[in-house]
């Protein structure tokens, strides 16, 4: 997991599995990231293959924190795989995901 910012964003890199194995490493960096950071917080998924319910916890949880910090958590380069998990579960409504065209430009 890697973590790189300025004034306006902070963007937080994942790792390949955001799961019951990897959630105890994982969960202290992001909310260390929304208690330590300024402006959006932004999660990059783009190397995300395999995401489980506790993983999708981690993301809700950091998301209520960020909020409670007056951040927006925004997830980018989200896979199609874990989109369809995303929209199954309803968390797209939730959970902010950056346009893939933003990312662009």
């Amino acid at each position: 997991m890697r973590v790189s910012g300025n004034s306006r964003a902070q963007v937080v890199g994942i790792g390949t599995r955001l799961d019951v194995g990897t959630v105890t490493g994982v969960r202290p960096r992001l909310h260390e990231a929304v208690d330590s950071g300024r402006g959006d917080l932004i999660v990059d998924l783009s190397g995300l293959e395999m995401i489980d319910a506790t993983g999708l916890g981690v993301l809700v949880g950091t998301h209520r924190r960020a909020v409670g910090a007056e951040r927006r958590l925004i997830l980018r380069g989200v896979p199609p795989r874990i989109m369809r998990v995303l929209a199954v579960t309803r968390l797209n409504r939730v959970l902010a995901v950056e346009d893939p065209m933003a990312a662009v430009a």
